[in-house]
């Protein structure tokens, strides 16, 4: 991912945060999310990202043969304090990679794209030495859920809720983690 997949990348989260999550959350939080709001947010965060040169964070992208960003997903070392956190990633050494995000165009479900996202994360996981890899996932995204568990995902007991808006909107949100090995592949 360049900073030039930015807006193309803060218009899928959107959009797809609007359609995987309309019965998950309230209908007028989603309604208000912002293309341009987020893509600021994506600026910050991939100009912060730019700037550790241990345990970077990795952002990547799948593209259309026009050349559209047809998904995204973002890995690199576990936040301290978890995904409710907005705490910078540390350069501390840590064995703990984190599943950040990784969104598909919703039309696109379905269709292994979401599967290869995950896949090269772990591949990529490992072989920057992370030996374990979590992730959050809202605890009523059953799809999500049985996404990550066939890509060898367990819930390992965390427990949370995320605040989405700032203002008091806490979702019940569950952790699961996996192993990785040098030679991780997905297997969703």
């Amino acid at each position: 991912m360049t900073a030039d997949d930015i807006d193309a990348v803060a218009e899928l989260r959107v959009c797809a945060w609007q359609h995987a999550y309309a019965d998950l959350l309230p209908r007028p939080f989603l309604d208000a999310m912002s293309v341009e709001e987020d893509a600021a947010r994506r600026r910050e965060m991939f100009a912060q990202a730019a700037t550790l040169t241990r345990n970077p964070v990795t952002n990547l992208v799948t593209e259309s043969a026009e050349g559209a960003v047809t998904g995204w997903a973002a890995f690199g070392p576990n936040r301290p304090g978890g995904a409710h956190t907005s705490a910078p990633r540390a350069e501390t050494a840590t064995e703990e990679a984190e599943l950040y995000a990784i969104y598909v165009r919703p039309d696109l479900l379905g269709t292994g794209l979401g599967r290869d996202l995950a896949g090269a994360c772990l591949e990529g996981a490992a072989r920057q030495g992370f030996t374990r890899v979590v992730l959050w996932v809202i605890e009523g995204n059953a799809r999500a859920r049985r996404f990550y568990e066939r890509a060898g995902f367990t819930p390992d007991g965390g427990e949370d809720t995320y605040d989405i808006d700032g203002q008091g909107t806490h979702i019940p949100i569950v952790r699961y983690g996996r192993p990785l090995t040098v030679t991780d592949s997905c297997s969703v």
